[in-house]
């Protein structure tokens, strides 16, 4: 009995340690064992045994990393892998990264993103949801503020999804409403350049708009884009379809250029910043230009829970009749996300 008790001790044992396949040492010299899901945005996450929770470390934290998975790899020169990725014997300083046919040698401060290969659908997209609401017994004012965002990242392509919405009423006063969606492809090409289409939709009574419809192709280029900060810039063609609200003028079509830039600063403790300025002179409509312009500053709570504030501005010298030029929206709001 006591034989057959011993066994399945050491089958539960070596079960244990064979799902356990990877490890990292911390600046400290603290080691943890278990399985990495990510890297991302300069934030691993390890999930173990021992914990009910994942554990998300801080990259510059980490000095060594051990697996024999493999991984989508990313490094700051905008080269992508499919390899396993594992801390040199000899020179502790050194990441090689071994790709079956060749073994790259890097850093650990050049590896911007890893994701496990084989893992399921969720594990790959990130999502946030956050809502704002305001109520003022002045004029009877009430406001309500909503934002979301899904994210799916493969090995050459990334998929992202935004939606926001304002809504406010008060007495006397016409109410307003502002909605807007994007979702936005992009393929990766090499040396950080990339391709990418994009739909956005906007209504917005402000500006007159009910509803205006652009869709864009183009390229670009991550200019930095590391542990960090990614800042990128592209340009190409848009097309946008305006439909006015009752009374306003009729619908224009317009044919555009366009120009923007996008920044992201990921590595300021728990705070990180996302703004983007977006220009589209036309080439139908003489003289016409437009711009978008967001920022973000989000801070991050416990339990996956943040705090955000934002400023989302839109510009357009030829609005329609009775309209005014531009339109801003300024919020905070309150809300989780899923990592």
């Amino acid at each position: 009995m006591k034989k057959i008790v011993f066994f399945f001790i050491l089958i539960a044992n070596f079960h244990s340690v064979s799902a356990q396949k990877d490890s990292i040492v911390l600046n400290n010299n603290n080691k943890l064992v278990g399985e990495i899901k990510s890297l991302d945005k300069s934030v691993l996450t390890i999930k173990t045994t021992y914990s009910d929770s994942d554990f998300k470390i801080k990259w510059f934290r980490v000095k060594e990393i051990y697996s024999n998975r493999s991984f989508i790899v990313s490094l700051s020169n905008g080269s992508r892998f499919n390899a396993t990725i594992n801390t040199d014997s000899i020179n502790k300083k050194a990441v090689l990264i071994d790709q079956g046919e060749f073994i790259l040698e890097s850093t650990l401060n050049k590896v911007i993103y890893l994701d496990a290969i084989g893992q399921n659908f969720l594990s790959r997209l990130t999502a946030e949801f956050d809502i704002g609401i305001t109520l003022t017994k002045a004029n009877n004012s009430k406001q309500l503020t909503s934002n979301a965002r899904l994210d799916y990242s493969a090995n050459k392509w990334s998929l992202s999804n935004t939606f926001n919405s304002v809504y406010s009423r008060q007495d006397s006063v016409q109410d307003i409403k502002r909605i807007e969606g994007t979702t936005t492809f992009q393929w990766f090409l090499k040396n950080d350049w990339f391709l990418s289409t994009s739909g956005t939709f906007l209504s917005n009574n402000e500006q007159l708009l009910k509803l205006r419809s652009t869709g864009k192709v183009g390229a670009g280029y991550y200019f930095k884009h590391n542990n960090n900060l990614s800042l990128a810039a592209g340009s190409g063609i848009a097309f946008s379809n305006e439909e006015y609200l009752d009374g306003a003028d009729p619908g224009k079509n317009s044919l555009e250029f366009y120009f923007g830039s996008q920044f992201n600063k990921y590595e300021i403790g728990d705070l990180s910043l996302l703004t983007s300025v977006f220009a589209y002179p036309s080439i139908t409509e003489k003289g016409r230009f437009r711009v978008d312009f967001k920022f973000d500053m989000k801070y991050d709570l416990p339990w996956d829970f943040y705090i955000k504030t934002g400023i989302t501005y839109n510009f357009d010298n030829q609005p329609a009749q009775g309209a005014t030029k531009d339109d801003y929206v300024f919020q905070t709001s309150f809300g989780w996300e899923l990592d």
